[in-house]
């Protein structure tokens, strides 16, 4: 068996594979394959309309609140947002908690005014930064929920007069929150809802027709909600991969039930961690990402002959992001508990032998 630790694109159910592989050959008994069938068809409609309507469940959004499906992963919505909410003269207001924040950033800044109002770039982003104040003059907050690279997640989001903006793509319906409280939610699938390729996308519409630049008809978030995401080909197979694993979630208990696995997987690897004395964590226990679990070792050498013996093991992914080093076990919703328990045991067995 394969232990699939990878950060993202990341480890998916085993019936979504399934289903996804006999669709390739032949999809809903069409004769014809998902890669091949036309998107304005009643075939890939019904994909796109269900993968839609099961989003709004399992976040149990209002009727404010519009879901799409679109290209180029978060990194064009580092774009895409300010160029739809931001005027050239207002200021949106960001956190600076790792690389993903730090883009977004500096895309903001070709649309407006940008204010950093708090960062833990200091400290190689190993927390998240609890005392700032942010101006009732911004036009939103955003925040990255969970930063995949070193580590660390809100556990709180914060609670303001001003619409917040989430980069979700590492946590996105991992756990509950009030999904409704969100200005603009943005994800990419890859890591808990699918394939590459598709970015999810949750607008409340009341924000949107507010700035006064004229917007690319392609990036303007009201011609996707008029088009129920088909204003231009979209990623289809990425689209329908997420509508099984939407459906594989539902099937499973929901956001609620896979936010209770997440909490006991990352609390066994964490414990593991704490209790060993050759591994150590990176980041402040209170900002733990329940998502991605960084840690180190103090010898170089020991770390490199760990990822040797974890590849002997069918263990893949655990790798840390060069700008920290070290080891990232990611534990997506679609990874088995049991994967978890057998990276604790080879942790202790290698702990044992050096």
């Amino acid at each position: 068996m394969i232990h699939n630790f990878n950060a993202g694109p990341s480890i998916l159910p085993q019936s979504v594979l399934k289903e996804a592989s006999e669709a390739v050959i032949n999809f809903n008994n069409s004769g014809l394959s998902i890669l091949e069938i036309g998107h304005r068809t009643p075939l890939f409609e019904s994909v796109m309309e269900e993968a839609r309507s099961l989003v709004k469940e399992l976040m149990q959004l209002d009727d404010d609140h519009e879901v799409l499906f679109l290209h180029g992963g978060a990194t064009v919505q580092f774009m895409q947002v300010p160029m739809n909410l931001l005027n050239e003269k207002d200021t949106g207001s960001y956190a600076d908690t790792g690389v993903w924040s730090t883009k977004a950033i500096k895309e903001a800044r070709l649309f407006g005014n940008v204010d950093v109002v708090c960062s833990s770039k200091e400290k190689n982003y190993n927390f998240i930064p609890k005392d700032f104040a942010v101006s009732n003059e911004s036009t939103y907050f955003h925040i990255t929920t969970n930063n995949t690279i070193y580590g660390t997640q809100w556990q709180q989001i914060p609670k303001l007069s001003m619409p917040i903006i989430a980069d979700m793509s590492s946590d996105i319906l991992s756990r509950k929150l009030d999904f409704n409280s969100f200005a603009l939610i943005f994800a990419g699938a890859q890591k808990n809802m699918g394939a590459a390729g598709a970015t999810l996308v949750v607008v409340n519409k009341q924000i949107l027709g507010k700035v006064k630049r004229a917007i690319p008809a392609i990036m303007d978030y009201r011609n996707h909600i008029q088009a129920n995401s088909m204003l231009n080909t979209p990623p289809v197979f990425a689209v329908y991969v997420s509508m099984l694993t939407l459906r594989w979630l539902k099937e499973n208990g929901g956001v609620e039930a896979m936010e209770k696995l997440n909490t006991k997987k990352a609390a066994l690897l964490y414990d593991a961690i704490d209790k060993s004395k050759i591994f150590k964590g990176t980041v402040a226990r209170e900002d733990r990402s329940k998502m991605n679990v960084c840690f180190v070792m103090d010898d170089p050498e020991k770390e490199k002959a760990f990822l040797d013996f974890a590849k002997q093991n069918n263990i893949y992914g655990i790798k840390g992001h060069r700008s920290v080093g070290g080891f990232r076990a990611s534990l997506y919703n679609a990874l088995p508990f049991q994967s978890v328990q057998y990276l604790v045991e080879k942790m202790d067995e290698f702990e044992k032998a050096v």
